[in-house]
């Protein structure tokens, strides 16, 4: 898991590469050197080299790499200025020329030897281990998340594991995600190998590491899935809980292992659809090639052939063949004639109709039905409903009953009875009394 800030601009890094003009020039020698400074250090379990160690270690690698070479001694010299000036090895005595320097391997130097020596392919034991406590660790953050009662929480019970803990786990599912990919790529090269030396034996041990890379891609893919999605979920929690605190610091920090999670599943399921293909592509070859040329006669007289074509060339010639003659009686084609309808005008005069205000005659009978001292909603309702279309009479009662709290003063009881209003209709009933009453 990369350590680089999300906001770094990469035009700026590259920039500042090529400004520093950054490169990599190790040989052999430099390499199988660097492997035995780290395999001593992890031995006998040391920090740092005296410059005599080195000298000596370095005379032993001549030994072995290039028995013949002259001077040794300053050819170790010049090395360890190499590797110091391209970042490999670091000098931690801190006592300049006063005396013999003390180095120790640093970072760049033990990647790229780990790269050769580890042998960390992603496994279904090893995947099923790391999510395990990697699940395990984001239940812990999460609970100090809903707990955390301070900046100082946040940093040190959230913040802190999500950026360590949890990022080296992460990193360690990629890092054996790269172990696979570069074990995938081996399979191929074998499967490849196999094919040129044993034509036709080699179809049984393809086969075997066919399926055996699919069944190893199929069960990572099922663990990725299930526990990526578990992964995410306690994650969108704790991003809650910093959102709820406005805590930006661990929301960008949840936000960038989130990114990383999903990252590991895109994986997944690129590389199942990768072998997918090359496994079908295989197959192919086995089925069409292989299987039906187990001698390699076919391919070898093709080969041939194209070889010797300047001397003696070869065409293809086909011969015209006429079309196949059905002996069946003609059909005359009935010509259908199309389906039509005839036009028709679609646009029609308007209608002279008189004209309608519902409202305005709502207004009208709900004044004539006070006028007449109807004290309640549901005797003004039941008296201005029969003058009004039936088709409108559910509508028209919201506008009696704003019609009659506009004209007059109403009151109603806490609990408000229902009155029936005919036979169809229920209203809330108010009691009415014009304004002018005293």
């Amino acid at each position: 898991m990369t350590t680089t800030p999300p906001s770094a601009d990469p035009n700026r890094v590259i920039a500042s590469l090529a400004r520093d003009h950054v490169n990599l020039d190790l040989k052999t020698v430099d390499l199988c050197f660097l492997a035995g400074l780290y395999l001593r250090a992890d031995k006998a379990a040391l920090a740092s080299f005296e410059e005599d160690v080195l000298i000596d270690l370095f005379e032993q690698v001549c030994d072995v790499v290039d028995p013949g070479a002259e001077n040794p001694r300053k050819r170790a010299t010049h090395a360890i200025q190499r590797l110091r000036e391209q970042r490999m090895l670091a000098r931690v005595d801190g006592a300049g020329i006063v005396r013999a320097g003390e180095y120790a391997l640093t970072r760049l130097a033990a990647a790229v030897v780990e790269y050769f020596l580890a042998d960390e392919a992603l496994t279904r034991e090893s995947l099923t281990l790391l999510t395990g406590t990697l699940r395990a660790q984001l239940a812990e953050v999460l609970a100090a998340a809903k707990k955390a009662d301070g900046e100082e929480a946040w940093r040190t019970k959230v913040v802190g594991p999500l950026r360590v803990t949890v990022a080296d786990l992460v990193a360690g599912i990629e890092r054996r995600q790269r172990g696979l990919d570069a074990q995938q790529e081996e399979v191929q090269a074998e499967i490849a190998k196999l094919l040129s030396a044993d034509w036709f034996s080699a179809v049984d041990r393809c086969q075997s590491l066919l399926d055996a890379t699919t069944r190893t891609l199929r069960e990572l893919n099922e663990i990725l899935l299930r526990d990526t999605h578990h992964f995410v979920a306690l994650l969108q929690e704790i991003q809650a809980l910093a959102t709820a605190t406005e805590n930006t610091d661990a929301e960008a920090t949840v936000q960038r292992v989130i990114e990383h999670v999903d990252r590991i599943a895109a994986w997944g399921g690129a590389r199942q659809r990768a072998w997918s293909e090359y496994y079908q592509y295989v197959h192919r070859y086995l089925r069409d090639v292989v299987r039906l040329d187990p001698d390699r006669a076919l391919s070898q007289r093709l080969r041939d052939q194209l070889a010797g074509w300047p001397r003696r060339p070869f065409h293809l010639v086909t011969a015209h063949a006429p079309s196949i003659r059905l002996l069946r009686a003609l059909e005359a084609r009935v010509e259908r004639p199309p389906v039509a309808r005839p036009r028709a005008e679609r646009e029609a005069d308007p209608d002279w109709v008189d004209p309608e205000n519902v409202l305005a005659d709502i207004d009208a009978l709900v004044a004539r039905a006070l006028e007449e001292g109807k004290t309640t909603l549901a005797a003004v309702s039941e008296r201005v409903l029969p003058e009004l279309p039936e088709t409108i009479h559910y509508a028209a009662t919201g506008r009696i009953a704003h019609a009659v709290a506009q004209a007059a003063r109403v009151r109603s009881e806490r609990e408000r009875p229902w009155a029936p209003v005919g036979e169809r209709l229920e209203v809330e009933d108010w009691s009415v009394a014009r304004r002018d009453a005293p």
